[in-house]
């Protein structure tokens, strides 16, 4: 039997939650179900629970995924930057996904206790890059030092939340750039 290399096994892994990403998306977590992801990815329940062990598994693996690349673009760029990439994107597929899964969180969050504990601690990642984040600005002079970072940050995690509410309903993004300027705007020492 060949040896499957760590490089081929981690390909994989990707192939898998790209897949499993839009079929939550479009069926939501418990529409979602092992046929159905078995159809998204073209393989085998066995082949995706090698990986996983199990769909809330597979799950919270697309949401850590996504969480850790919003971690890195914030920590990089700042939350209005994660906000200017997503309406870059927001008629992709791809995006599309994404903001279904996003949606599937939130929906999770509100009705499953168990996974509102497992999400507390990336939740709480993002919030300390944005906080971070916001620190540096500070430090640099370029943001605004008369509301307090964590105002600053609700403020910016709001205007997210929105935007990510926004696009999902289908609403049209062509017109929101300016939105985002005075967004960014609002933190901005003047």
């Amino acid at each position: 039997m060949p040896r499957v290399s760590q490089d081929q096994l981690d390909a994989r892994r990707q192939e898998i939650l790209a897949a499993a990403r839009a079929c939550f998306a479009r069926h939501g977590y418990e529409g979602a179900t092992v046929r159905r992801l078995e159809e998204a990815t073209g393989l085998s329940r066995g082949a995706i629970f090698h990986h996983f062990r199990d769909k809330d598994s597979l799950f919270l693996a697309v949401a850590e995924d996504d969480a850790a690349a919003m971690v890195e673009t914030v920590a990089r760029n700042g939350l209005v930057q994660v906000m200017r990439d997503l309406l870059a994107r927001a008629i992709s597929p791809d995006t599309t996904g994404w903001l279904g899964s996003q949606l599937e969180v939130s929906r999770r969050l509100r009705t499953d206790p168990a996974f509102a504990r497992r999400w507390a601690e990336r939740s709480a990642a993002i919030a300390e890059a944005t906080r971070d984040r916001l620190a540096r600005q500070r430090e640099a002079g370029v943001l605004r030092d008369d509301v307090p970072i964590d105002v600053l940050a609700r403020f910016l995690e709001l205007a997210y939340d929105g935007l990510v509410l926004h696009l999902a309903m289908g609403r049209p993004a062509g017109d929101l750039g300016p939105v985002l300027d005075l967004v960014e705007e609002a933190v901005r020492r003047r």
